[in-house]
């Protein structure tokens, strides 16, 4: 087989960005919904909580088997069946009638998405390494629009046609994404990639990418980022409540994050590029975990604006960097399973950092909930100094 090839010219980028966005809006846009839907389809407190993580549960795992595909046939195919089976998850949930019928579409759900993340990255890290931060800022901008664009978007649909609404024009959008992906050229296979591999070999080669320099401080980070961000959207809510405030101003909050989130995506790459990955990861994960300490000690909205700013900046400076870093410390013919990790990573921590602080929550309350939040954070930070000391 040959070495990999994967095209970053603009045109492709242009198109992977797109992809990007409409492929990860559908997960957003059933965050808002999906519990109140499962609900109404007669599902318990019990089974509603199953039925929300099943996507979390399947999609974790799914992203690295995923990514070793990718390595051995290339992303075009794997993206193209992923956008497809989003498009068909998304128009299945309006055929649901009973909570184990959403439970179905969930796992079926969780599983065609995975196909999307780790393929998408992969078009990305084929770019050129002095630019490399740069072109994974651009993927991550493409990530927070569709976060900030999704949840927003949510709502207003939901409460002006209702949630079957929202699935059909999911489903649309990803229609759209899948004829897209039609337009991407293919890349070649790489040669290091056995076909076969025994399932021990495959977890070897997988826990040896968390032994490596330069991936244990991007996983870490990235699983740290997303379980903070986890526990941050959990309790918020009943922050502000108990402060007299209302679903806009969390919603205001949220948008606020993701906004100074995408708008530091590149300014962010571009650093890294030039002073190398691991001070921003530092910077970034520095602040985020100061602004989310502050969070708890004010009580105006205006200053938790900033607060949530300065977080969304942590967040900007972060992603970057901690992208290049799996790209840097890899070999094309791995990549495809390095970047399923780093997403099962990023699924992972929103699966566990939202229930764990719910938890703290009970245990403990809104206000230490909060600060502790960031612990994860702190011990992604400890490692990233420890890298930056020696090199």
């Amino acid at each position: 087989m040959d070495i990999v090839d994967l095209p970053s010219s603009k045109k492709v980028l242009s198109i992977t960005s797109v992809v990007t966005f409409l492929g990860f809006l559908d997960t957003f846009i059933l965050i808002p919904i999906i519990a109140l839907y499962a609900t109404e389809l007669g599902a318990s407190a019990s089974i509603r909580g199953l039925v929300i993580g099943l996507y979390s549960i399947v999609n974790t795992p799914a992203n690295i088997i995923f990514g070793r595909l990718i390595d051995r046939v290339g992303y075009r195919v794997p993206l193209i069946f992923g956008l497809a089976g989003d498009t068909l998850g998304m128009f299945f949930y309006t055929l649901c009638r009973l909570p184990f019928h959403l439970a179905l579409v969930r796992v079926f759900h969780g599983i065609s998405g995975a196909l999307v993340g780790p393929a998408t990255m992969s078009v990305f890290a084929g770019s050129d390494g002095e630019s490399r931060a740069r072109t994974m800022g651009i993927y991550g901008i493409s990530l927070a629009t569709a976060t900030l664009v999704g949840f927003g978007l949510s709502g207003f649909i939901a409460s002006w046609l209702g949630r079957q609404a929202v699935f059909l024009l999911g489903a649309g959008l990803l229609a759209v994404a899948t004829l897209l992906g039609l337009l991407l050229p293919g890349s070649r296979l790489a040669g290091g990639v056995a076909r076969r591999a025994t399932f021990g070999n495959a977890l070897r080669q997988t826990m040896g990418l968390f032994k490596r320099k330069g991936l244990s401080t991007a996983y870490l980070s990235i699983f740290a980022q997303y379980f903070t961000f986890g526990g941050v959207v959990t309790l918020l809510p009943g922050y502000l409540a108990n402060l007299g405030m209302e679903d806009f101003h969390v919603g205001m909050l949220l948008a606020t994050f993701a906004i100074m989130f995408i708008i530091t995506q590149f300014p962010g790459g571009a650093l890294s590029d030039r002073v190398g990955r691991l001070l921003p990861v530092v910077a970034g994960l520095g602040l985020g975990i100061v602004s989310l300490v502050a969070l708890p000690s004010l009580s105006t909205f205006g200053l938790l604006a900033v607060a949530m700013a300065l977080y969304g900046v942590g967040y900007g400076l972060l992603f970057p960097s901690i992208s290049a870093l799996v790209v840097d410390h890899t070999g094309t013919e791995e990549r495809g399973m390095a970047t399923g990790v780093f997403h099962a990573l990023l699924t992972a921590g929103v699966a566990i950092g939202a229930p764990v602080m719910g938890l703290v929550e009970e245990v403990a309350g809104l206000k230490p909930g909060l600060v502790i939040a960031p612990s994860v954070m702190v011990i992604a930070l400890v490692v990233a100094l420890a890298d930056l000391r020696r090199s």
